[in-house]
């Protein structure tokens, strides 16, 4: 998602931004974190370019993103994002790995 809104790579890891999130299931729970972290970008200005999950449950997730302050001249924002979205969500695990369809409203 952060590679979609801006130039992720060249976010320095300065700082750490604590994130939670709950749901009701695996699928809330992926909209929600995503959504706080649509919140830290919009709402706080931070440019994250990486993340860390410190514990997560069935219906609870906490973590950090780690990053810096978002300067649009650095990093080369993209798009806007408004929202991660029900429509077409998919979160799953199969042989072990995990993965997860997202579509964004933009």
């Amino acid at each position: 998602m952060m590679s979609l809104m801006i130039e992720a790579e060249g976010v320095e890891q300065r700082e750490r931004v604590r994130i939670e999130a709950g749901g009701i299931d695996l699928e809330a729970l992926l909209v929600a974190w995503l959504s706080e972290i649509l919140f830290r970008v919009e709402a706080e200005g931070w440019a994250f370019g990486d993340f860390q999950v410190d514990e997560i449950s069935d219906t609870s997730v906490s973590g950090s993103g780690i990053g810096e302050r978002l300067d649009p001249e650095k990093h080369g924002v993209k798009m806007e994002i408004k929202a991660a979205t029900y429509h077409m969500l998919e979160v799953g695990e199969k042989d072990g790995h995990w993965s997860a369809q997202v579509i964004f409203d933009v």
